[in-house]
């Protein structure tokens, strides 16, 4: 994956999934992972939305939904570390991509969503029908097992995954914002950013030759590492 970046469209990105998803029986599943704060969510919205310009065809399946609830993490001391690999529910993360794959299109199945407002998961926040393309995003996707989390088990249920980067500073400074916007005060945030998500985002980082595609956001536009 090493290599010079050279700029791609938003629009050869959907052209991507789109040849890759054509001719399918069930749906395509395409990860997009990369640290905290590198525009994952941006992304995903982003090709999601063009993909159903014509028609709804494609929807995300966000791997924050699958998030601890704050109880479970408060009860087993761990809420400090929130958002580090042992912190989800990484069997039923895996069970409902197995029911993405499995179940015939039209039938129901619903989806969580990480609400940043209660910061829990709410269950069935989404639920997929008749949609054919998943854009699955999460930090996690490419990682090997940790502990009796079974994260290796993620990349042999997606059809294809693409790692978004993004240089340290700009990761620290959008998570800052993220932290102090959801009520932390500008202490705890950067203690937050310091002692978890760029500690994660290092961890993520090795993850990143396994991606299918190593892309890095520029404006509005994407460049693709060659």
């Amino acid at each position: 994956m090493d290599g010079a970046y050279a700029e791609t469209s938003l629009s050869a990105l959907v052209a991507r999934v789109r040849e890759h998803a054509a001719g399918r029986a069930g749906r395509y599943l395409l990860g997009i992972v990369g640290p905290p704060g590198a525009g994952k969510s941006t992304l995903s919205v982003r090709l999601r939305n063009a993909l159903n310009v014509e028609s709804p065809i494609a929807e995300i399946a966000p791997m924050d939904g699958y998030h601890l609830t704050n109880e479970v993490l408060r009860a087993s001391g761990n809420l400090a570390r929130k958002g580090e690999p042992d912190t989800f529910d990484t069997a039923a993360f895996l069970d409902n991509l197995r029911r993405l794959r499995d179940t015939p299109i039209g039938e129901p199945v619903p989806w969580p969503i990480f609400d940043r407002a209660v910061h829990d998961p709410i269950p069935a926040g989404i639920v997929f029908d008749r949609q054919t393309i998943v854009l699955t995003e999460g930090n996690y996707l490419l990682l090997d097992d940790v502990g009796d989390r079974e994260w290796s088990a993620v990349r042999k249920l997606l059809d294809e995954c693409w790692y978004l980067d993004a240089p340290r500073a700009l990761i620290e400074h959008r998570l800052l914002r993220r932290h102090i916007r959801g009520g932390r005060t500008p202490a705890a945030a950067s203690t937050k950013v310091r002692d978890s998500d760029l500690l994660n985002a290092a961890l993520i980082d090795t993850t990143k030759t396994r991606a299918d595609l190593v892309l890095r956001q520029r404006g509005r536009r994407y460049e693709l590492r060659s």
